[in-house]
């Protein structure tokens, strides 16, 4: 099977409960039940929205390893693997493969700074270190740097790199490393908001913060626009909207972290430096969760 193939749909980037300041690991086994009960194609633990700067690194392991259990191989794991240490780097991803996790997403390393040879020789290493499929993991927003389409290009020379998850917000990114890549490179959107004009310019799905509060809305309107389906797409994008926004009214993942609390599906708790939201985003999360259909208006 292709990376594509097998690669593809709507995957969700789980959020990592916590009750009283430690990992809720009942929570966190019920979250992964539902999601893959609603329809989700993929689960991506321990990146961004899973808070994984603030994890131990016992705890980041040991979340891997409690996903790849509860999905049961029903659907695919893949592990956040990301540092801004290349050694740190490669321990999670030899750890994500020992458990059985199906890929790694390895995010262009944050605070650092490398240029286009470092994250070449960054990524490299992690490849050479593992027999599991990478995903670059490309946020400029939030690790300063952006790799170029002629590194990921390099890259995909390597036999373990099959694709991106691409949270540059620049839908024309999807057609450029189509056209230098190839329809075999697996794209990722990173962005909700604009995961289904994504998948217009070719892209293969989304990792997405939303469904961790609207699972089958989401799995639906990907899978429409997979098969083609835009104007059922559009139509779940136009429920769904106020969702994606008001999920990022403050920083991920805390609003998403509330609107799970408030259909009793974890604690409303993060970690410092992340704090809770305000009442006004509390009232932007409930409003939009009733547009979407998640709870009752």
């Amino acid at each position: 099977m292709t990376a594509h193939r097998r690669f593809k749909g709507l995957y969700t980037a789980l959020v990592t409960p916590f009750r009283d300041g430690r990992v809720d690991e009942d929570a966190f086994r019920a979250l992964i039940a539902w999601q893959i009960e609603n329809g989700v194609d993929g689960l991506v633990p321990v990146g961004t929205t899973g808070e994984s700067p603030t994890l131990s690194h016992e705890e980041h392991k040991q979340v891997v390893a409690w996903a790849v259990e509860e999905a049961k191989g029903h659907v695919p794991v893949v592990a956040g693997a990301g540092s801004n240490s290349t050694a740190e780097a490669i321990d999670f991803a030899r750890h994500a493969e020992e458990v059985g996790a199906d890929a790694v997403l390895v995010v262009t390393p944050y605070y650092n700074k490398p240029n286009q040879e470092g994250l070449y020789q960054h990524f490299k290493a992690v490849n050479d270190a593992i027999g599991i499929p990478i995903i670059i993991y490309n946020i400029p927003p939030r690790s300063v740097i952006d790799m170029s389409v002629e590194t990921m290009a390099r890259l995909y020379e390597l036999p373990n790199i099959v694709g991106v998850k691409d949270a540059t917000a620049n839908i024309a990114r999807v057609s450029l490393q189509r056209q230098v890549l190839g329809p075999e490179f697996v794209q990722f959107s990173g962005e909700d908001v604009t995961a289904l004009g994504f998948v217009a310019h070719g892209g293969h799905g989304c990792i997405s913060v939303t469904s961790n509060t609207a699972p089958r809305q989401c799995a639906d309107l990907l899978h429409a626009a997979l098969s083609g389906d835009f104007t059922s797409a559009l139509a779940l994008q136009d429920r769904l909207f106020p969702l994606h926004t008001a999920l990022f009214a403050e920083t991920n993942p805390s609003p998403v972290k509330y609107a799970l609390s408030r259909i009793g599906r974890i604690h409303d708790e993060v970690r410092l430096p992340m704090v809770p939201v305000s009442a006004a985003t509390k009232a932007k999360v409930d409003e939009a969760l009733a547009i979407a259909g998640v709870i009752d208006g």
